[in-house]
């Protein structure tokens, strides 16, 4: 079942303009958001270069997209992934939908950078120590560049 976005919804709030969004939207028209995650680590420790794109609507997971939407989504993968490869030098790019715990369809891409060793490859990517983390103004940073890219 398709929902309409609501104030319940975390994404549907990012969305709307409730929540705080370190670095701003990325990319935005009327089917997608994309943005840098805000996850996991202290105000000053987010690990740098991960990003979610998002359906606009209200969408539980990928099998409640359109043709459409997927089709966005699809685009805007791999233009963000070739964006953290040229822009943050990282040497892979990781696509994943988890769905756990918010009912919001959301994608993961997240990059791995170079040096970083294979315990950490995968879904333990932002755990390696020596990945490159920062606060607000380094989030902004890579948003800038990133939202650079696409407009190129």
């Amino acid at each position: 079942m398709v929902k309409k976005p609501n104030s319940d919804c975390i994404v549907c709030r990012k969305h709307q303009g409730l929540t705080d969004l370190w670095g701003g939207v990325i990319f935005e028209d009327d089917l997608i958001f994309v943005s840098h995650s805000q996850l996991w680590g202290d105000e000053s420790d987010k690990y740098l270069g991960h990003l979610f794109i998002e359906p606009k609507r209200h969408v539980p997971g990928l099998p409640g997209l359109t043709e459409s939407e997927a089709t966005s989504i699809g685009i805007y993968s791999s233009l963000l992934a070739n964006s953290l490869v040229q822009t943050e030098g990282v040497e892979h790019v990781y696509s994943f939908v988890f769905g756990h715990d918010v009912d919001h369809l959301h994608i993961h891409l997240i990059g791995r950078y170079s040096g970083a060793p294979r315990e950490y490859w995968g879904t333990m990517v932002d755990e390696w120590p020596d990945a490159p983390r920062g606060g607000e103004a380094e989030v902004m940073a890579v948003a800038d560049r990133i939202r650079a890219f696409l407009q190129e």
